[in-house]
């Protein structure tokens, strides 16, 4: 029989050599052999089932005590075991919907009435559009005096984020959503046959307006200090986030980009207000960008006027073979004149 590199079976599985490592120390997925003198381990192509499972498994949120009694049991045992885990999941986010409501109305009674600066902000832009090593284009970015943004288009037709950005930038999220409701279902994540996200920052004042869907990305750069605005509308950041899933495993899992909200109609948007100030660099990405990238945050940071940070990005995305099309949009905020 002939054994797998952990790297091959880590590429073969949707893992990474990481997360075997964690498997095996966990006794969840053993290698079939290991070098006594290396510890190198190798894996037999019929552990591969296993573990596309046990991925399965933690893209679901399954905790790894619990995947042990899934994988080591029969198959009518294991579909139970699946089956009572999610009836309790769903119960669980039924009890936190309630707090949430509870929570939300009680911040919403407390508020105070908030000031909305008046100070004016001098905008300068740079920007990268690029294919990359896909067939198409189906990014598209906008940017104008005050208004920037970035979608990211998939399925069959190409043209769909761009007339998505066109119409938020005449009639808003409405409009956005009217444009391109024939070609879409909002019965993610079955995937529509089109569709894109949409991530937009509008500038008023010292103040912007985020209005995000999807997987895009708003960064806020900041003494030096970048900071992620957005959170990812994907499955598995709802789970990194959470403490149920681990970086590493989601980096190479064939689900990574497995969105949960898209541009739909039905949709609700994250809306974030950021306060501006002077010296502030905002960064929007497509997943082209940031997904293929690790030291994203030492580009970012770079000094050089936007255009030359955001070429420094882009060529970072070519070096690392750009297998995907990819946006980037960069505005430093100064003093108005």
């Amino acid at each position: 029989m002939t054994l797998m590199t952990i790297g091959d079976f880590a590429r073969a599985a949707g893992l990474t050599p990481k997360a075997l490592r964690l498997y095996d120390d966990l006794g969840l997925l053993c290698p079939a052999e290991v070098d006594p003198h290396s510890g190198y381990r190798r894996y037999a192509p019929a552990q591969l089932e296993r573990a596309r499972l046990v991925a399965t498994l933690r893209i679901l949120g399954m905790p790894l005590s619990r995947i042990k009694n899934v994988v080591n049991g029969s198959n009518a045992a294991a579909a139970r075991e699946i089956e009572a885990y999610w009836r309790q999941i769903e119960a669980d986010t039924a009890t936190r919907r309630g707090i949430v409501t509870t929570l939300v109305h009680q911040l919403r009674n407390e508020a105070h009435e908030m000031t909305t600066a008046t100070r004016t902000l001098h905008a300068e832009h740079g920007s990268s559009h690029r294919q990359g090593r896909r067939d198409a284009q189906q990014d598209a970015l906008l940017v104008t005096t005050g208004l920037i943004a970035v979608a990211d288009g998939f399925g069959d037709r190409d043209d769909v984020a761009a007339a998505a950005l066109a119409a938020f930038a005449e009639s808003g999220l409405v409009g956005a959503i009217s444009e391109i409701a024939p070609d879409v279902s909002a019965a993610l994540p079955e995937l529509p046959a089109s569709g894109t996200t949409l991530t937009a920052v509008a500038f008023t004042g010292g103040s912007a307006q985020v209005t995000h869907i999807g997987d895009g990305r708003v960064w806020l750069v900041r003494d030096g200090e970048v900071r992620q605005v957005t959170h990812d509308h994907t499955v598995v950041a709802a789970l990194i986030e959470a403490g149920e899933l681990t970086a590493d495993e989601a980096r190479a899992h064939e689900h990574r980009n497995l969105l949960n909200r898209a541009l739909a109609p039905g949709v609700v948007a994250d809306e974030i207000v950021l306060d501006l100030h002077e010296g502030d660099r905002l960064v929007l990405t497509t997943d082209g960008v940031h997904s293929h990238i690790d030291d994203l945050g030492r580009l970012l940071t770079l000094d050089g006027t936007p255009q030359e940070v955001a070429d420094a990005v882009a060529t970072a995305v070519a070096e690392a073979g750009e297998p995907d099309n990819h946006t980037i949009v960069v505005v430093d905020l100064g003093r108005a004149a």
